[in-house]
């Protein structure tokens, strides 16, 4: 397989996983093995970037944000949001279980992933963990709030957003939902309104040069504990994908409802449950995810280390 078809699959993966409240596109990135370039890449603007922009010398500014990647990454990435969002929507409708049964073991085998990354595990990174469990469990139960849909709103959602989708374990599209904006700005993707969705890419664009820049410091200087945060935040956010929940709101997207405040409940709790349904399929999923991770990165990492 090419090197860009592989970089382009990777983006429509993340994408794909950017459009699911409580999936973080940069846990695929980390699963993909393309997390540590893709922040290298955003982290490039500095004094060399802009010289060269004065200067005309676009090739070597090119090369200076490894343009190629984030070209054919950035493609799968749109890609997969503009085509899979009213798919993911419906999805979310009809079948929550199992998508959440899905992404649930696919988040748990990121972050046993993750921390088999971190060298020399101590009690320092294990303290940084159960901060991040934390973090990650608060997160997940926020009640959601209501903004306005001004254009200014919208600016800084994307900011915010952009924030959170590059860091794993911490979804976007959840904090979109958070705030309220997750069904406008997903309505605004099917319907194609190009001033929202402007609007909301330059503040993506600018929360994503700047914040890059401090992960990428973070990830240089101190790698190990910024990793085991990340990890408890990921295991945290396991609350929010947990398969088996009762709804007790609902937003409407479009001609869509999706759940908006759920409590998580045991599998025998469920209103009407029954075995093969509501529990034994959604394992299934659940396995699936697992190994679905196991799968990506064998064929993602080691034939690309071979």
């Amino acid at each position: 397989m090419p090197k860009w078809l592989k970089v382009y699959l990777s983006g429509v993966l993340m994408g794909a996983a950017d459009v699911v409240p409580g999936v973080s596109g940069g846990t695929i990135a980390f699963i993909l093995g393309v997390y540590d370039r893709l922040i290298n890449a955003l982290s490039g603007v500095n004094t060399a970037s802009i010289g060269m922009l004065f200067k005309g010398d676009f090739k070597a500014l090119w090369r200076h944000f490894d343009g190629t990647f984030l070209l054919a990454l950035g493609a799968g990435i749109v890609t997969s949001i503009f085509l899979l969002a009213g798919v993911i929507t419906h999805l979310l409708a009809v079948y929550p279980s199992y998508l959440w049964g899905f992404f649930f073991g696919l988040i748990l085998a990121s972050a046993y992933f993750l921390l088999h990354q971190i060298v020399c595990f101590s009690w320092r990174h294990f303290i940084g963990l159960i901060v991040g469990i934390a973090i990650g469990a608060s997160l997940s139960l926020l009640v959601p709030t209501q903004l306005n849909t001004s254009l200014v709103a919208v600016f800084f959602s994307g900011m915010i957003a952009i924030c959170a989708m590059i860091l794993p374990g911490i979804s976007g599209s959840f904090l979109l939902l958070m705030m309220g904006m997750y069904g406008f700005i997903l309505s605004a993707v099917k319907t194609l309104d190009f001033v929202v969705i402007l609007i909301f890419a330059a503040g993506a664009l600018i929360g994503l040069l700047s914040f890059s820049k401090v992960l990428n410091y973070l990830l240089h200087h101190a790698r190990s504990m910024t990793l085991s945060i990340l990890t408890g935040v990921m295991l945290g956010a396991l609350v929010k994908v947990w398969p088996w929940k009762v709804t007790q709101t609902w937003s409407l997207v479009g001609d869509k409802k999706i759940p908006l405040e759920e409590a998580p409940v045991l599998p025998w709790a469920l209103p009407d449950f029954y075995w093969m349904e509501d529990f034994l399929l959604p394992v299934v999923f659940i396995v699936m995810g697992f190994l679905s991770v196991i799968l990506v990165s064998y064929i993602f990492l080691r034939k690309s280390d071979k």
